[in-house]
């Protein structure tokens, strides 16, 4: 391998290793979300509330659609991906009223 070669393959192995840790840190993290949407879930369930709150979750798409401009990410890109995650907590609400 070149001198150019030899490093680009130590970038690539040092961007790889910070994209490993960060997937963790993405795992574990909305691990750590899911455990306190379980709780809401459950004290909905316990109070007989909707599983979903329309107006919370627009506020909540905003206020990431605004930090992923801050962040430079897609706006687009977080709000289809808080998206989603609202759609898995509201299942398992619905499954905590069944």
């Amino acid at each position: 391998m070149t001198d150019a070669a030899t490093r680009a393959a130590e970038l690539l192995k040092g961007h790889r290793e910070s994209i490993d840790r960060l997937d963790a840190v993405l795992v574990f993290t909305l691990a750590e979300r899911f455990k306190h949407t379980q709780s809401v879930g459950q004290l909905k369930a316990e109070h007989d509330l909707p599983p979903s709150d329309p107006l919370r979750e627009s506020q909540q798409i905003e206020r990431l659609q605004r930090l992923a401009r801050e962040a430079d990410l897609d706006p687009e890109f977080a709000k289809n991906f808080l998206n989603f995650i609202i759609g898995e907590v509201i299942q398992h609400h619905k499954k905590h009223q069944s």
